[in-house]
């Protein structure tokens, strides 16, 4: 859950939409409906690809991926890409087995889509998908630039503070995910123990530990952070420096 209500996006670019489909007619069909709705539309024909695409361009702002693909199948590509992120996804699925589609719910997946599909609806759901979980409030880019001292590689899992790469964990990149992308809310701790484990029962001080070791990495003084603020009793926010 997060609280207050969502700030403006400051981002100026369109938002950008990943698609991960290994048939060309849906890819085109896709791609070609997004991009006439104005979004920015990356393409992709196996999981791989897109973890290619990822490592140049970044992430998307969300991620439209075919469940059955031969090699990488869309669990793995989503399986590897929200150990460090929390990258929204809409399923697309030529198997209406309801296993399939609660493994994808509850482990991968904010909604999923049945083919053959209507476009319209397609781009129905990921407006809903994207206004439930709120635009990113940086201008995602393959480096993310917070300000003159702290820029994101998600992808690379690392800071450049002043300029020097500092890694992150897995679990670090994407807990910093989660705040960015909701800068100038609160982030509940109910809210990041659901997202950060979602298959585990963690304590609150398990939280508050990965919380502090971030702040050791990317605050000039910890004990007096500037970028992860701790609303007491709430959670965590994070701020709008631009």
């Amino acid at each position: 859950m997060l609280t207050s209500s969502s700030p403006e996006s400051v981002a100026a670019n369109p938002q950008r939409i990943l698609v991960v489909d290994d048939d060309p007619t849906i890819v085109r069909l896709v791609r070609d409906k997004l991009d006439y709705t104005g979004f920015e539309v990356l393409v992709a024909t196996s999981g791989q690809q897109a973890l290619e695409i990822i490592e140049r361009r970044g992430l998307p702002h969300l991620a439209i991926v075919d469940v059955m693909m031969p090699g990488m199948d869309g669990f793995e590509f989503c399986r590897i890409v929200q150990q460090f992120s929390d990258l929204p996804v809409i399923m697309l699925t030529a198997v209406d087995e309801e296993e399939t589609i609660i493994r994808g719910l509850e482990y991968f997946a904010e909604d999923y889509v049945t083919k053959p599909f209507s476009p319209r609806e397609l781009v129905a759901r990921v407006r809903r998908v994207l206004r439930r979980i709120g635009n990113f409030a940086y201008t995602l880019d393959r480096v993310t630039r917070v300000d003159d001292h702290l820029a994101v590689d998600f992808t690379h899992q690392q800071a450049l503070i002043d300029g020097q790469p500092i890694a992150f964990t897995p679990l670090e990149t994407k807990l910093l995910y989660i705040l960015m992308r909701n800068a100038g809310q609160t982030v509940t701790t109910d809210f990041f123990l659901r997202r950060l484990w979602p298959r585990e029962e963690v304590l609150e001080d398990t939280l508050r530990v990965h919380i502090h070791r971030l702040r050791q990495k990317i605050e000039t003084t910890p004990a007096q952070p500037r970028y992860i603020i701790t609303e007491r009793g709430v959670g965590y926010s994070f701020p709008v420096t631009h």
